[in-house]
């Protein structure tokens, strides 16, 4: 499914990568943990769901190779994430909404976890 109809499901704000909203995502992990998210299966259309707004969310996408990031509960990433973000072209994403309500949606969706 494409990004902006993710984003318009948890009524989401795009904080970097407007012109990504036609970016296919088959798949979502939910995770706080970077050494959860290298453990997923990830594949170059996974979505990660955190509520981290460090860069090592951002040195962990880059590794995985993720399609955006979804960052839930109003957290907005600091300013080296989305300078990193700019630079690898992944789309940075906010939701006031807690981690639960996000995936719930995102399954009713029918996004598959990773």
């Amino acid at each position: 499914m494409e990004l902006k109809r993710i984003v318009d499901k948890v009524d989401g704000q795009v904080v970097f990568g407007d012109t990504f909203m036609k970016t296919e995502i088959d798949s979502a992990c939910g995770a706080d943990l970077m050494s959860d998210v290298l453990a997923c299966n990830i594949n170059p259309h996974t979505l990660l769901i955190t509520s981290l707004i460090n860069i090592q969310v951002m040195r962990t996408a880059d590794i995985v190779d993720l399609a955006a990031i979804l960052f839930v509960r109003g957290k907005s990433p600091v300013d080296d994430v989305i300078k990193l973000a700019k630079k690898s072209s992944i789309p940075l994403i906010v939701t006031d909404l807690d981690m639960f309500e996000t995936c719930g949606r995102l399954f009713e969706l029918g996004l598959k976890g990773s």
